[in-house]
């Protein structure tokens, strides 16, 4: 492939995020196409029997299979490094396959993680029960509370791994010193960022070692594929995770890292439409339900620290009712705009009861002491007219009882 003018990093770490988004890792064929171009192949062929020996040595560039390189997959983590400002970036089939593979290739038998207490249903059952079944001690804590990390940490600690804001109670953890205490004590920190997106916190300029993503989310935030991506250091992605991933092969397709590419092109718009469109629909919700938390309103009691740093409150808001889950799904199913859905970042508003869906798989007293509780509804904001939102919203919450 013949890359396109000024695609070396000198040149694009000058570009602006919008620039980047649009324009970052673009690389065209022979063909001079507009568009990235979709490489549909699982391997490549070669000239000679020495260049493939060679590709295969790491002596003569280019590409030996699809499960370790992909010309339409390498424009879309070059692109998310740039955005991200990060040194690399490999993507996945899932944002769990993110996650996994990053704890799962920075970890070893005898290991210990500190983790925030309230992350998202799978994560908690990774830190929770499949991490110890290969050795790995690990140990929660409430995120909310920096000295927690510090006095969770051991000799043996090697990664924090947190949520911020976290799915789906949004707590905001104090990315600065959180990193202060986990480098003080030689371990990584991991931030799963995909409440926030680069676009709202770029976490690795806070002091984050790695980034994770489920890109499903609003990096595509139209609901038609799934995806991860993870970013960091280049030294720890070829000796670390690339060691673990180019064996076990969680890789994403060529078609879903072209789709991901071109929502990338409109992801600050979407993301600044739907921070301004969580804000209304917050502000109204905030008078109307027994409790709120939206990181972007004075009531929320990190509001501080969260735009400290975040661009923007987000696209989640956390309500919580005192009539428990019957109360919660009859307001889910008056709602007459708004889907029932556990997907979030979408373009469409969707809106979930978290007990009994996205962490179902978590015991009840962990969900407890997450602050799931039985009343709480998780609301990801989307595109449409925030009034048509609040009018919905409205009508059900009234059927409801409130």
């Amino acid at each position: 492939m013949k890359r396109t003018t000024g695609q070396d990093r000198s040149i694009t770490a000058k570009w602006r995020p919008a620039t980047r988004l649009v324009r970052g890792g673009t690389a065209r064929s022979e063909y001079g196409e507009t568009s990235e171009a979709i490489f549909l192949t699982s391997g490549y062929c070669y000239d000679s029997a020495e260049e493939a020996a060679a590709r295969f040595r790491g002596e003569a560039k280019g590409m030996t299979y699809s499960r370790l390189q992909n010309p339409t997959v390498e424009m879309l983590e070059e692109r998310l490094a740039l955005l991200e400002g990060a040194e690399a970036c490999r993507v996945s089939a899932s944002g769990m396959a993110a996650m996994s593979a990053t704890l799962l290739s920075t970890l070893s038998a005898g290991d210990h993680l500190v983790a925030g207490r309230a992350l998202f249903g799978s994560c908690r059952v990774l830190v929770d029960t499949i991490l110890p079944r290969f050795g790995v001690e690990t140990t929660t804590v409430d995120g909310r509370d920096t000295q927690a990390f510090a006095a969770a940490m051991r000799p043996n600690t090697k990664a924090v791994f947190l949520e911020t804001p976290a799915n789906p109670t949004l707590d905001i953890v104090d990315l600065k010193g959180v990193a202060a205490i986990a480098h003080a004590a030689g371990a990584l920190v991991i931030v799963d960022n995909a409440f926030a997106s680069p676009i709202v916190q770029r976490p690795l300029e806070l002091g984050a070692d790695i980034v994770a993503y489920s890109a499903t989310k609003l990096m595509d935030g139209q609901g038609r594929v799934l995806a991860g991506a993870v970013m960091g250091p280049a030294e720890w992605m070829e000796k670390s995770y690339l060691a673990f991933t180019r064996h076990t092969g969680p890789i994403l397709s060529p078609f879903n890292a072209w789709v991901v590419l071109k929502s990338l092109e409109t992801l600050d718009l979407r993301v600044s439409r739907a921070c301004e469109n969580a804000l209304k629909v917050a502000q109204f919700l905030e008078t109307r339900v027994p409790r709120l938390l939206y990181p972007g309103l004075a009531s929320h009691p990190q509001h501080a620290l969260a735009m400290q740093q975040m661009t923007a409150g987000g696209t989640i808001i956390a309500l919580h009712l005192d009539g428990g889950r019957k109360q919660a799904h009859a307001l889910l199913d008056a709602l007459q705009l708004i889907d029932i859905s556990n997907n979030l970042g979408d373009s469409r508003t969707l809106m979930t009861h978290p007990a009994s869906t996205t962490h179902a798989s978590v015991a009840e007293a962990i969900r407890a002491e997450m602050g799931i509780g039985e009343g709480m509804l998780r609301l990801s904001v989307g595109l449409e007219d925030p009034q048509d939102l609040i009018e919905d919203i409205d009508q059900a919450l009234k059927a409801a009882g409130l």
